[in-house]
């Protein structure tokens, strides 16, 4: 099968992290495999797009920054010159460009938004005159899905698909060389600096780990994506006086290795679809401590796992406190590996060309949810 994937910008962010594991996935099964993009790709997505290339998976990114006419005569060239028999477009913009191009495949649009990108009224308008140009819709997260037939009633097939993790890579990293002598625990919190990212909540629960853990220190990762937003971080950072205990980067590739040299993982979302980095760091086995979100709780009883209150400061800061002397775990992730999102895509896309399923296990629970939903 030709497969082709659509993302908006190549980043490093959640959608295109999926994106590109199941692109690797569908490519060592077998299958002729292109990613596309609307607009050029960001620096940090370079390692990805390595790892890309050396599946040899086509990458079909635009040099330069592309208006909407552009965007779609870029897509239409791509869709011409590699004759998909699918196109998996991530996320809404994506989803509707890719249905405004002459039908040449069957669409599968993925919904991976933490919200509802339907309350924007122009977004609901496009997707009620495309919505029957999608062969299927596939939400991250039973909550998409509810949305989406909750906004457009009916569709021919709707489906979850939860996001996976490359379990070998997270679970097989080389182990951190850590100096027993040394005193200093890592609390690590990974994401774009944007405010339902809650990043500030972190710091603020930090001071106070501070009083009961002073030789702490905390590290967050992230795509600068709201620049106010970060640089509200750093004042915080600097009015609390934690400077030497706090360190704010930018994205980084080595996400396995950050996991494995850390105590704790911190992820005080305020929402998400279906995380990919909460994945990873449950797969690495750190201690994890997040909030008690809907799109968490299907780990609340795995171990080393505490969700809680995380815009509370002082319960958020207890929690980390009890993680940082919390050992490492193994958790069982079945139904939440890459592996197993790459499976229930093809599984989509055969049965919506016509190919047939294969028997085996899926991550799909359910082929259409419009009865259940």
């Amino acid at each position: 099968m030709r497969i082709l994937q659509v993302v908006y910008t190549p980043r490093l962010s959640g959608a295109e992290v999926l994106a590109k594991g199941v692109a690797v996935q569908h490519r060592e099964g077998g299958h002729e495999v292109c990613i596309a993009s609307m607009e050029p790709q960001l620096d940090d997505f370079e390692h990805s797009r390595r790892e890309l290339e050396a599946a040899n998976v086509l990458c079909c990114f635009p040099d330069t920054p592309q208006g909407r006419i552009r965007r779609l005569a870029h897509l239409w060239r791509v869709v011409r010159q590699f004759r998909p028999d699918i196109i998996i477009a991530h996320a809404t913009i994506a989803a509707l460009y890719v249905r405004l191009l002459p039908n040449v495949a069957p669409v599968i649009y993925v919904m991976h938004s933490g919200s509802n990108d339907f309350a924007d009224p122009k977004l609901r308008w496009a997707e009620r005159v495309l919505s029957r140009r999608a062969a299927a819709v596939v939400g991250v997260s039973p909550r998409n899905a509810q949305d989406y037939l909750r906004e457009f009633g009916p569709h021919p097939l709707v489906t979850v698909i939860p996001n996976g993790v490359d379990l070998p890579r997270y679970q097989h990293a080389a182990p951190p060389d850590i100096d027993a002598a040394d005193p200093t625990r890592l609390i690590v919190q990974l994401g774009r600096y944007i405010a339902d990212k809650g990043q500030l909540d972190t710091i603020r629960a930090f001071e106070i780990v501070l009083q009961s853990e002073p030789d702490a220190r905390l590290l967050l990762h992230g795509a600068i994506e709201d620049l106010a937003y970060h640089d509200t971080a750093m004042n915080l950072v600097h009015r609390l006086n934690l400077d030497e205990r706090v360190t704010l980067l930018g994205p980084t590739s080595n996400v396995a290795e950050i996991l494995q040299t850390s105590h704790v993982f911190a992820m005080p979302s305020h929402v998400e679809a279906h995380s990919i980095g909460f994945l990873e760091a449950l797969a690495s086995g750190i201690p994890v401590v997040a909030s008690h979100i809907e799109a968490f709780e299907f780990a609340r009883e795995l171990p080393a796992v505490s969700l809680v209150d995380t815009k509370d400061p002082a319960a958020f800061a207890r929690a980390l406190v009890d993680a940082l002397h919390a050992p490492r775990a193994w958790r069982a992730l079945d139904g939440y590996t890459l592996r197993d999102s790459a499976e229930g895509y093809l599984k989509v896309a055969q049965a919506i060309s016509g190919a047939g399923i294969n028997a085996g296990g899926s991550s799909i629970s359910s082929w259409k949810h419009n009865q259940s939903m």
